[in-house]
């Protein structure tokens, strides 16, 4: 994979020719606050050091030329007549120009390279950072003066319409508006925001990949969200005040059980709860109580998996090892689910044997190579020059 700003470059003027601005944009962890979003709850994510570089160069004409390093495919095509394609990648750049145009930003031809060091498929967000890199470059080139917060909500538009994925707000969010030594507490109800700080540099970050493709089908979504609306709906007959699961109690959802479907209780239970542990998170970090933070990890896993069921074996298997392992603080499953990889806090003099430990968990639980990302906090989407 490219894996820094020079290499783009390189890969632009093999490309192009000529040289250009360089954009890096962050991929993003969420240390907890699971499919919270969608009940306007909050979330807690970061940006890491994990990146898309972005060299990027307006054009005097229409022509749109973009090529992805990692992939050696180029794609070309025009202004006049932006659709989506079948070859997916140029879809996440072709939406962002749909939605600068539709803010009345006034295009220009584009030539754009790009590659990084984030991992795909692993629940980092390639593609929110891809979106956000494209939207922050050509906000900058073009002068068109859209915050950062405005530039996530930008990216979510294009994935959810042009792209056609019902992504969440946290992951451009995350990219565009990261932090060094920070994440980000976000109320997904208003898009309030406030950084809590993780300063700690004998902590690390690190992602065990399943290696089970994440597969949360638009069914399996689509259920649980109506589920939660459901209580919500039940909920309101007791409480009209109460909007979202954002806005319940436990108390209030056990004392309707009886009246609820038991897989109904058992989403709404977790998302309450969830919420919850995310401002518990907050407080501890604000302590500087890691263990506290691990415990509303380790309880969070224990709700995805058992409460909202979107855990797999594999998830199950990576989180339980490692939660026994010293000088790890907490693991869970991240992302929507049935795969991808679990987020483990884990001190830094305990690393080399947390990953010899986690080995042979890989190799003779799960019949894989283990594959292990380690991750700091970063800065949000910048320009590099």
């Amino acid at each position: 994979m490219i894996d820094g700003p020079e290499r783009v470059l390189t890969g632009f003027r093999d490309s192009f020719g000529s040289t250009a601005a360089v954009v890096r944009s962050p991929g993003r962890v969420n240390v907890i606050g699971e499919h919270t979003d969608h009940n306007l709850g909050f979330v807690l994510p970061g940006a890491v050091d994990r990146a898309i570089f972005l060299a990027i160069r307006l054009r005097d004409d229409r022509a749109l030329r973009f090529v992805a390093l990692d992939k050696a495919e180029r794609y070309d095509g025009s202004l006049d007549e932006i659709r989506p394609v079948a070859s997916q990648w140029p879809n996440y750049l072709l939406g962002i120009l749909t939605e600068l145009q539709a803010q009345g930003v006034e295009l220009r031809g584009v030539d754009c390279a790009f590659g990084g060091n984030v991992p795909m498929g692993s629940g980092m967000s390639s593609s929110a950072a891809l979106e956000c890199g494209f939207a922050f470059g050509l906000n900058e080139l073009l002068g068109a003066g859209l915050s950062r917060v405005e530039l996530a909500k930008l990216s979510q538009r294009s994935e959810n319409r042009f792209v056609g994925v019902n992504v969440g707000i946290m992951d451009p969010f995350a990219s565009c508006l990261g932090r060094d030594k920070r994440l980000i507490r976000l109320d997904c109800r208003d898009l309030s925001y406030t950084y809590v700080p993780f300063e700690r540099d004998d902590i690390r970050i690190v992602l065990c990949d399943s290696q089970v493709p994440r597969s949360l089908t638009g069914s399996a979504y689509n259920e649980r969200r109506a589920q939660c609306e459901q209580g919500v709906a039940q909920l309101q007959q007791r409480h009209p005040e109460i909007r979202s699961l954002r806005d319940a109690s436990p108390e209030a959802i056990e004392a309707i059980r009886d009246q609820l479907d038991p897989a109904v209780y058992r989403r709404c239970a977790y998302v309450v709860a969830e919420n919850r542990r995310v401002l518990a998170a907050c407080d501890a970090l604000e302590r500087g109580d890691l263990s506290a933070v691990g415990a509303a990890m380790n309880a969070s896993h224990e709700g995805l998996a058992h409460g909202y069921e979107v855990s797999c074996r594999e998830l199950d298997v990576l989180a339980a090892a490692a939660q026994g392992l010293p000088g790890v603080f907490g693991s869970r499953m991240m992302g929507g689910g049935f795969g991808g990889c679990t987020i483990n806090l884990v001190e830094a003099d305990h690393l080399a044997a947390f990953q010899d430990r986690m080995a042979p968990v890989f190799r003779d639980q799960l019949g894989k190579e283990p594959v292990i990302h380690v991750c700091k906090l970063s800065a949000g989407t910048e320009l590099l020059g």
